[in-house]
């Protein structure tokens, strides 16, 4: 099986390149071959020029947004040229471990489960600030009661489908509202979540993390307008 590791960036360029250099040694299922697809959400500080050198090297896939669309319509665009079975979201920074790629993985490829979200709370997730904590409770506590997802983290970016199964989801995302947005909608057609624990690390504003509070907001609406 091919799985496609989609990842949405917009000025990361301090990270990038420690990024791909994880993504790429991280070890996969046995019988799984790994595509890397970069969507540079229009970068502005070296990330569009360090995915360039990448793409001449002859490893990355990737796709240029002239303007920040955001992270919804990156992942939108990832979705559409991924040409693998499975469909791996990563983030463009450090807080995620391209590690535990195998442990997500290996429910979808065994045929278990159709989506695994990689969950910070069945593992420890390291500095998480008390409000991004209270945040992430209150947003997975309204996903069960909402869609009875039966899940610990909602707001994981570690989420992987089966490729055929995502693109059946109508998705309109277009900022962070991707997660309550494939969660509702999964289970709206009673899909099972499957969840793994991860590790987290987490990083703050100060060193490029870019949600906000109006984001958890936005979140919190996202998932109550697909109910109603």
């Amino acid at each position: 099986m091919k799985v496609s590791i989609i990842i949405p960036v917009y000025n990361e360029f301090a990270t990038f390149h420690q990024v791909l250099e994880r993504v790429r040694a991280a070890p996969l299922p046995a019988g799984c071959s790994k595509e890397i697809v970069v969507i540079d959400d229009g970068s502005t500080d070296g990330t569009t020029q360090a995915l360039d050198e990448e793409q001449r090297d002859g490893i990355v896939v990737g796709q240029h947004h002239a303007i920040n669309a955001g992270k919804g319509a990156a992942i939108r665009a990832g979705i559409q040229i991924a040409s693998g079975d499975i469909i791996l979201i990563q983030d463009g920074d450090l807080e995620y471990d391209p590690g535990d790629y195998a442990a997500i993985l290996d429910p979808i490829v065994r045929g278990d489960a159709e989506v695994v979200y990689g969950s910070r709370f069945l593992g420890q997730p390291v500095g998480m600030a008390w409000k991004n904590r209270l945040a992430n409770r209150i947003l997975t506590f309204t996903a069960n009661l909402l869609y009875a997802a039966g899940i610990t983290d909602e707001a994981t970016a570690y989420k992987a489908f089966r490729t055929s199964l995502l693109r059946q989801i109508p998705l309109v995302c277009r900022s962070f509202e991707f997660c309550p947005e494939v969660t509702a909608k999964l289970r709206r057609r009673g899909v099972r979540i499957h969840e793994v624990p991860i590790r987290y690390n987490a990083r703050g504003i100060h060193e490029g993390k870019k949600i906000r509070a109006r984001d958890g907001f936005k979140a919190l609406w996202t998932l109550m307008r697909y109910r109603l």
